[in-house]
């Protein structure tokens, strides 16, 4: 704030552009880089609403990094790419809506308050079609702990980064939030004396990564016993575009949705 108020001077307004050229802004572990869009800060801006987020948790039950190998992702029928697969098998929660052409599984997070859920298509080309029939209240409904079966899985996941920017300026604007952004109406004088101020621009960017850590190493080694019939684990490879979501068990609330189509690591 002490930038804003002395806004005038060459040395502040310098201060305020070199944000954007911090490669960890907000100190986000160096995950988020660039979170100020290139020319979005000149001269004329004097605030400008962040909002940053980032995940990264650890697997309830790791994925052991030997077992990691190289795959193909489909990105339609006809094209593939190689990628790095990580495979499991284990108990998962699963499920298949009877009115979709999709299955889902689980996969908890250390603590197991958290989990991440994927929605394969069964088709290689079956994501847009499941993407237009979902909606929130069917993704609770489906990942809802009575509506889920354990079974043995084997789970073949690439390996994946996903990074997004939004402007959120026409999405606050709808919402009712015009003030804010309207020089003569914006009102931040809790925490600023400049009376000319309003917000010039506002971004979300997010961060997920997916890759084998899981549960902490211990000096305790242990074996978890389960009884299993003689037959083969079902699969769930997904080796063809797919959604995912982070979900908060206790409150019931869905963090971050996102689809992968071309994995990058």
């Amino acid at each position: 704030l002490e930038k804003i108020e002395s806004k005038e001077e060459t040395s502040s307004r310098q201060t305020t552009c070199a944000f954007h050229d911090k490669p960890d802004f907000l100190s986000l572990q160096k995950k988020i880089k660039n979170l100020l869009p290139s020319g979005s800060v000149d001269r004329s801006t004097a605030l400008v609403l962040l909002n940053a987020v980032y995940f990264k948790g650890k697997w309830h039950k790791e994925f052991k990094k030997e077992d990691t190998g190289e795959g193909q992702f489909w990105l339609n029928k006809d094209t593939s790419r190689p990628v790095q697969v990580m495979k499991q098998t284990n108990l998962f929660n699963c499920m298949s809506p009877e009115d979709m052409q999709v299955k889902i599984l689980e996969i908890p997070y250390k603590g197991q308050e958290l989990s991440m859920f994927l929605l394969l298509p069964n088709d290689v080309d079956g994501l847009q079609q499941v993407k237009a029939d979902i909606y929130t209240y069917k993704l609770i409904e489906w990942t809802s702990p009575q509506n889920m079966n354990q079974r043995e899985i084997e789970l073949h996941l690439p390996q994946f980064k996903v990074e997004e920017t939004y402007d959120l300026k026409p999405m606050l604007r709808a919402l009712g939030m015009v003030d804010a952004f309207t020089e003569g109406k914006a009102d931040f004088s809790g925490m600023s004396k400049v009376r000319e101020l309003k917000v010039s621009e506002a971004f979300h960017k997010s961060f997920v990564e997916v890759n084998e850590e899981g549960t902490e190493a211990t000096a305790v080694t242990g074996v978890e016993a389960v009884i299993r019939s003689a037959v083969f684990p079902e699969s769930f490879h997904c080796d063809h575009p797919f959604l995912f979501l982070i979900k908060h068990n206790k409150i019931n609330s869905l963090l971050f949705y996102g689809r992968v189509s071309s994995p990058e690591m």
